[in-house]
């Protein structure tokens, strides 16, 4: 599988990895998944402490025992769970974050973290303390080095200006172009590369749209979203599967260096892995899916 380089780092990833939220909780399944995911050539696992509570964090841990240097570990911190409480309360003082980081390496069984990703933010942040406490865990050999996961293009902003950050995760696709504009020529500027999340849209930009469009998707209808995977279909059958083209289409963005879709079955995670042995779209290509689809624009994340 191709490797890029994330940002102005020394972390070489394939540029398709492993949402590992969609795993599950059975152990055996998971451990399997990440396995097989490692046989395909993925090298990126992104997990977090949030999901199932950091038993996500276990399961990546117990997976990659006697294989750490085969992986490139995501986590994500500044969500806490307070005692009496139902839900998470959002922390992203320094405080937490060094104290959090420590649970998840000993939940990953690891001594230090690749690439650690303050898990959201807003501009009401003590930002400039978040930033110091992420440089600390750096200097400290706690982590290689961190980023952000955010949609805020205001947030996102103050991190370029402000921080050494070498990655923005955020959710890209050819149902939400919201990047292409307001972040992508940014972070293109900065060298600070994106993870893309969300790339086969909950899996309509995927053999199952038919009954995964029902919801909607952003402002997307139904209806459009069956007239838009029509058409995509339409255009690249004979070169592209729909999730391959979708794969491939938010890859194709100079600022991407590695998209992570979720899998939960064996097959899928191939089929998610087969899209790096197919063609790079062509330029002609990738302006017939802006054409099929729109430019949405972010709205209410500020």
């Amino acid at each position: 599988m191709r490797k890029n380089r994330v940002g102005s780092s020394d972390l070489y990833v394939g540029e398709i990895g492993l949402g590992c939220m969609s795993l599950g909780s059975e152990e055996k399944q998971a451990v399997r998944l990440i396995h097989e995911a490692l046989e395909q050539g993925i090298n990126l696992l992104d997990t977090a402490d949030l999901y199932d509570a950091g038993m996500n964090e276990e399961l990546v841990g117990k997976a990659i025992k006697g294989r750490r240097e085969d992986v490139i570990i995501a986590t994500k911190v500044g969500n806490r769970r307070v005692p009496g409480q139902e839900g998470w309360a959002w922390d992203p003082s320094k405080e937490y974050i060094k104290s959090a980081v420590k649970d998840s390496m000993r939940r990953l069984g690891t001594d230090y973290i690749d690439l650690y990703q303050l898990h959201g933010g807003t501009l009401d942040d003590p930002i400039d303390e978040t930033i110091e406490a992420f440089e600390e865990l750096k200097k400290e050999g706690w982590i290689r080095h961190y980023g952000i996961s955010s949609i805020r293009p205001n947030v996102i902003r103050e991190y370029v200006k402000r921080s050494n950050i070498v990655s923005v995760m955020m959710q890209y696709s050819i149902l939400d172009r919201r990047p292409e504009e307001e972040a992508f020529p940014l972070l293109a500027e900065h060298g600070i590369s994106v993870i893309a999340r969300g790339p086969l849209a909950r899996g309509i930009l995927s053999n199952r749209s038919v009954a995964k469009a029902e919801e909607g998707y952003l402002d997307y209808t139904k209806e459009e979203l069956l007239d838009v995977t029509r058409q995509v279909n339409k255009e690249f059958t004979s070169s592209h599967d729909l999730s391959h083209t979708a794969i491939r289409y938010a890859l194709s963005h100079p600022a991407v260096a590695c998209v992570i879709p979720g899998a939960s079955s064996v097959e899928q995670l191939r089929h998610n892995a087969a899209a790096g042995e197919t063609e790079r779209l062509t330029p002609q290509e990738i302006q017939s899916i802006q054409v099929i689809s729109r430019a949405n624009r972010y709205e209410q994340h500020r």
